[in-house]
């Protein structure tokens, strides 16, 4: 599976540029990807060309970066929060930004030599086995990507290793409320687009408090509308109607944590 939301997204990567919206959720098969973006253009660092529409949120926004942090973003994509994060930061920080797909990277490294900033470095790594120090990030942040790994309560953990005694994340992802029907969860376009490979709210939560967080609050919760063409693709007659009258709800969430200080 993890292979499969490598190859998606590293075409999402080649077929998209500046001067294109494909991937943002205008070209057909790419809607998926679209309903859960929020507006980046209003925070400072903003880059259009690096922003693939591909978020659930905005974690930066509530992410407390400041002058000097070592700020680690994971499935970085195109560079998008990484330049807000570095507007944070200043020229005093670092911004590192991860992802698997060779193809973002390369998209990403562009995007910062275009901008010519010499503190934002793109790493090509799987986050689950974080290529970052330990003790090492004051921040990390990260956007509608962790949902996609099999192993959540691993990279919790991961996050956890890298942090500073004292430091924190914040991070936007998707969950659910209630169960998706069958057939929604096993199609790959919708657990590429953070839908498929959601789980339970309180099952998120006590994976990060398991790997040792604390003072963990959600900071932003909004309920996501799936389209109803794209239901339409998977759902028919009465499985459609049961699944509109249900509880379950895909839910966006910002949350943030801390990893404990030395003291």
């Amino acid at each position: 599976m993890k292979e499969i939301v490598k190859r998606k997204y590293s075409a999402i990567a080649l077929q998209v540029n500046e001067s294109s919206c494909c991937g943002s959720g205008c070209c057909g098969d790419d809607k998926v990807y679209s309903i859960m973006n929020e507006d980046y253009s209003r925070l400072s660092g903003y880059d259009a060309g690096a922003d693939l529409g591909l978020g659930c949120g905005l974690p930066t926004e509530f992410a407390a970066i400041k002058e000097g942090d070592f700020v680690v973003d994971l499935g970085s994509g195109a560079g998008n929060d990484c330049f807000v994060a570095r507007a944070g930061t200043g020229e005093s920080g670092q911004v590192i930004g991860i992802d698997f797909s060779p193809e973002m990277i390369a998209k990403a490294k562009k995007n910062v030599s275009r901008r010519g900033f010499a503190n934002i470095e793109f790493r090509q790594g799987d986050i689950e086995n974080i290529p970052v120090e330990s003790d090492s990030a004051d921040v990390v942040i990260s956007n509608c990507v962790l949902n996609l790994l099999p192993s959540k309560n691993k990279v919790f953990t991961e996050i956890y290793r890298v942090l500073k005694p004292g430091g924190h994340f914040c991070i936007s992802d998707i969950v659910l409320v209630g169960e998706l029907p069958r057939s929604l969860r096993e199609a790959v376009e919708l657990y590429v687009g953070c839908i498929a490979g959601a789980i339970q709210k309180n099952d998120y939560l006590g994976f990060v408090e398991r790997a040792g967080f604390v003072a963990v609050k959600i900071q932003k919760e909004k309920e996501i509308r799936i389209p109803d063409d794209i239901l339409d693709q998977y759902l028919h007659g009465k499985e459609m109607e049961s699944f509109k009258s249900s509880n379950t709800a895909v839910v966006s969430i910002t949350i943030t944590g801390d990893k404990p200080g030395t003291d």
